[in-house]
């Protein structure tokens, strides 16, 4: 939103577009990433402690880089959809971006490692609930036409929803990739 007004485009969400990506993206997979398989691995890390405060550097770095990561791919998804047809569609693109790529960072979430290549990837079978759920959710907002003038929303035909499927999957690889980087700067400094 911010961008956006800087950049002097309109804005790209309405009210509705953000009370459903929070009732969406921070309910179910939530409650499913309360759920996850414990890992023995916790075990071998050290504690940290007891006087220093949650909300590290490191911590706040990290939310602060996928954000701009999701925040990145959402912008394109509004541009992407604002030259093609004007503001409704870009705000369709971005209300799909955001809430796709925010059920997709659940899985980044499974862990501060990478977990593509490995089991823990598909081993929470909430968290995969959760996806398809909403997966669904959002796919009928935007493809079903008696929800579009309640939401706020454009229809898309099929290469619109894969362009929006594809800039909010992007964000897994990304976001792994970076994760894998932190995890060998924090090898190379031991």
């Amino acid at each position: 939103v911010l961008c956006a007004s800087l950049a002097g485009l309109p804005v790209p969400f309405a009210p509705v577009h953000l009370l459903f990506i929070n009732l969406l993206t921070d309910s179910l997979p939530a409650i499913a990433l309360g759920v996850e398989p414990h890992s023995s691995e916790v075990m071998n890390e050290k504690p940290r402690s007891a006087d220093e405060s949650i909300l590290t550097k490191d911590f706040l770095g990290k939310i602060g880089l996928e954000g701009l990561v999701i925040g990145m791919m959402t912008m394109i998804g509004f541009l992407t959809g604002y030259h093609q047809n004007g503001a409704l569609l870009g705000s369709t693109y971005a209300f799909g971006t955001l809430c796709l790529a925010r059920l997709f960072h659940g899985f980044n979430c499974k862990s501060d490692r990478p977990v593509v290549f490995t089991s823990k990837l598909l081993n929470n079978i909430y968290l995969i609930g959760a996806f398809v759920v909403g997966l669904a959710l959002v796919t009928m907002v935007v493809m079903i036409p008696g929800l579009h003038s309640i939401f706020k929303v454009q229809t898309l035909n099929l290469t619109q929803l894969l362009i929006v499927y594809g800039l909010a999957a992007v964000n897994i690889p990304i976001i792994q990739i970076l994760k894998a980087i932190r995890l060998a700067l924090k090898k190379k400094e031991k």
